[in-house]
């Protein structure tokens, strides 16, 4: 591919990447790099290359996300330990929303969000990007369930575990009981949880099947479980794999794909609330499933 704009209706193979730029998909036929999926998301529908920001503003963007950041360990490191509840909900809310800004990402939220004064709720979301718990925290500030692994990451991990991030290692069955009676904990206090049923990352062109078993705790603190279907687009409303976390990249390759971006859409559609209560798990977890799949116009891949 070179700089100019180009029209294609034919599927274009791009080392193991087939991109339907007809219909602004790509899917994996073989091992991706991230340089080649890099080249496949920046087409739009009609097979037209993007504009993607100048250098300028990419290492502009980066040195506002480095200053934010350090914004950020500052005040949980020296406010936070003595901070109310409220207050520190309001903080994250508005560093959330900054790191949204910064990023240039322009949410659009459809549905009835569960505002502060809502309690004992569960968000359930799709999950396509680390973006994902910055954008929903931007909206409705959670405690998020989080794989093992997070805590590890430079500043990020040991932010995210100053917030109150619950950590799940996956690899040992048993550890699940104990994230839930945190989660139990959290939700007959009032609180707000938020997990990802799916248990990994796609690239928003389809749904993975909920996993129920942290939905216990719903159903014995009687929550309301709120579906909310997360959707990244261009411009035209073409589905954008920009901002996906997906197979082999990195968190500073996924970084750098959306720094790239000129601008990110990401629509937010919050479904009725489930009640929990009366429910078995797996019962809930489809019920979510299939309300997020019906927003998103998405089938289950099973």
């Amino acid at each position: 591919f070179n700089r100019s704009s180009i029209w294609l209706s034919d599927p274009v193979w791009i080392d193991g990447w087939e991109a339907y730029l007809a219909c602004g998909q790509v899917r994996c036929v073989g091992k991706p790099s991230p340089l080649n999926l890099n080249r496949a998301m920046f087409l739009n529908k009609n097979g037209i290359r993007l504009k993607s920001s100048t250098y300028f503003i990419r290492g502009y963007r980066a040195s506002r996300m480095a200053v934010h950041l350090l914004y950020a360990v500052a005040i949980a490191a020296l406010l936070f330990p003595w901070l109310p509840v409220k207050m520190r909900t309001r903080l994250e809310r508005r560093w959330n929303g900054g790191l949204m800004d910064i990023l240039n990402v322009k949410i659009r939220l459809c549905g009835v969000v569960p505002d502060l004064s809502v309690q004992n709720v569960v968000l359930v979301a799709n999950h396509v990007s680390w973006l994902d718990v910055y954008l929903l925290s931007a909206v409705r500030p959670a405690r998020f369930v989080s794989k093992l692994e997070v805590r590890s990451w430079p500043v990020v991990g040991w932010l995210a575990t100053q917030t109150g991030t619950l950590f799940i290692d996956r690899r040992k069955r048993h550890d699940t009981a104990r994230v839930n009676h945190e989660i139990s904990a959290i939700l007959n206090n009032g609180g707000c949880v938020a997990i990802f049923p799916e248990g990994t990352t796609s690239n928003g062109s389809l749904l993975r099947p909920f996993h129920s078993s942290l939905l216990q705790p719903a159903i014995h603190s009687r929550s309301q479980v709120w579906p909310a279907a997360i959707r990244y687009t261009q411009a035209d409303g073409s589905l954008n794999m920009a901002p996906a976390y997906v197979d082999e990249l990195t968190f500073v390759d996924s970084l750098s794909l959306i720094l790239r971006q000129t601008v990110i859409h990401v629509e937010v559609e919050f479904m009725p609330p489930i009640a929990a209560h009366g429910k078995a798990r797996r019962e809930l977890a489809r019920e979510a499933e299939l309300a997020i799949a019906s927003a998103l116009n998405l089938t289950v891949s099973r």
